[in-house]
């Protein structure tokens, strides 16, 4: 059977679907239950409450200046993320808050209320709105947990994903189109059947000292996890630093983690790394760096 990549939730939405199964989640022990809580005391002396951006949100630490990205990259895309308002909660599909205090902002960026948007989706949807941003439409490309490569430029055609067992073949079901529902719509397809392991296999190795923003740190499997390199600083030494984001399970707000290791750093981390490192929420080895 074609294996669902993070999501159990989106059955018989699609033309063919036969029986399939929820594989290569987001590993997590998440209790979470609807409530409210008071905005969090924001004394960070890194933190800009009034910036709307990544970048206008969180300064450099003394002696750190950004890396240069390059007019309209990825990496300049990332920067700008826009964010919600200081204080803002993370929030669960289900409109549930969570209740860790993991973060230190959050993307704005709406999610839906369907249980998808987990972690590697959360990496390929930016990947996939930079690239529609762009209107580099033939870049818009994301392989599932069986191998086929499921390229938006079908999508456009008015093609839809047919299932049956563990195959996979477009078949024609609509008008050619382009609109930015058509571009959600062909996400959620992507976000039901890829995840950790599909995104593990189409991206490759990196080396720590070449890291660059948009990277990934990532262990494809259930349970598997990936958060993204969402910005990078470099000292006159050479000394450099990164901003990671992640979603998690079950879907969430994709957040701005904190790093509980180093709280006058965070939410910037050492770039120093040897073996493994320490996120709030999942533990990384240097080897799972990965880029596109």
């Amino acid at each position: 059977m074609l294996m669902q990549g993070n999501n159990p939730s989106m059955k018989g939405r699609f033309i063919v679907f036969y029986t399939v199964f929820p594989a290569f989640m987001c590993y997590a022990n998440e209790t979470d239950k609807p409530g409210v809580q008071q905005p969090e005391q924001f004394t960070e002396t890194l933190i800009n409450i009034k910036g709307p951006t990544l970048q206008t949100r969180f300064d450099t630490p003394a002696g750190f200046t950004r890396i240069p990205a390059v007019k309209n990259s990825f990496a300049e895309y990332l920067r700008n993320l826009p964010l919600k308002p200081a204080g803002s909660k993370v929030r669960y599909y289900n409109g549930a808050v969570k209740k860790e205090p993991v973060y230190a902002a959050v993307v704005a960026m709406e999610i839906g209320n369907k249980d998808l948007q987990q972690c590697a989706d959360a990496v390929m949807r930016l990947r996939g709105e930079y690239f529609y941003a762009q209107h580099a439409f033939d870049k818009i490309s994301f392989m599932l947990t069986n191998g086929f490569k499921m390229d938006y430029l079908e999508w456009m055609k008015g093609n839809r994903l047919a299932v049956q067992g563990n195959k996979t073949h477009w078949v024609k079901a609509a008008p050619p189109s382009n609109t930015y529902q058509d571009f959600s719509n062909y996400m959620e397809v992507v976000y039901t059947y890829a995840g950790t392991l599909s995104l593990s296999k189409s991206l490759h190795r990196k080396n720590i000292p070449d890291m660059a923003i948009g990277d990934v740190f990532i262990l494809g499997g259930s349970p598997g996890h990936a958060v993204m390199v969402v910005d990078m600083a470099e000292s006159k030494e050479g000394e450099k630093i990164f901003m990671i984001a992640q979603s998690y399970m079950p879907a969430q707000d994709t957040q701005v983690l904190k790093n509980l290791q180093d709280e006058k750093l965070s939410p910037w981390y050492s770039a120093t790394i040897t073996g493994y490192f320490d996120t709030p929420q999942w533990t990384f080895g240097a080897h799972q760096l990965m880029t596109w």
